[in-house]
C-alpha cells in the first residue's frame, strides 16, 4: 500500500523540525537506544542517544546546521533516503556551506536505528 511508509516519513519530519528547534530530548525520543549517528563535521560515528546528545551540543558550540527535508526517497530495502538541503553558519552567522546532501535512514521497531551522510544517490532521485 503506498501509505505504509508514511509513517516513517512523518517520523523523519518530526525529527528534522525537532532538530532544527534545537529540542533534542525530542529528536533522541525517536532514535533507539542504540542509534549509530555520524559525526558528519568531525568524522566517524556516536552510538547511542548520550553520545549522540554529546555530539551535537558539541557541534552547536561550535557552527549552526539548518537541514530541511525536500524530498523523501523510499528505498527497496526500507530505508529511507532524504535530500536535504543543508546551510551551516559559524556562530557569528556568517555562511560555511550551502548544498544538497544526502541522509539515508535505517529504522529498526519504528524508531530511527542509524543515518548516514552522503552524495544523493541516482537510484533515488527522479522516481
Amino acid at each position: 500500500m503506498s501509505d505504509q511508509p508514511a509513517p516513517k516519513i512523518e517520523l523523519l519530519r518530526a525529527a528534522y523540525t525537532a532538530f532544527n528547534a534545537r529540542n533534542f530530548e525530542a529528536v533522541l525520543a525517536l532514535m533507539t537506544a542504540d542509534v549509530h549517528w555520524p559525526r558528519a563535521f568531525k568524522g566517524g560515528f556516536v552510538r547511542g542517544p548520550e553520545e549522540v546528545r554529546a555530539y551535537w551540543t558539541e557541534q552547536g558550540s561550535e557552527i549552526n546546521a539548518h537541514n530541511e527535508p525536500v524530498a523523501f526517497y523510499l528505498e527497496e530495502d526500507g530505508q529511507v533516503l532524504v535530500e536535504v538541503h543543508q546551510v551551516v553558519r559559524n556562530l557569528a552567522g556568517a555562511g560555511l556551506a550551502d548544498e544538497y546532501v544526502g541522509h539515508r535512514f535505517t529504522f529498526k521497531d519504528g524508531l530511527i536505528q542509524a543515518m548516514e551522510v552522503g552524495p544523493l544517490s541516482s537510484s533515488g532521485r527522479g522516481a
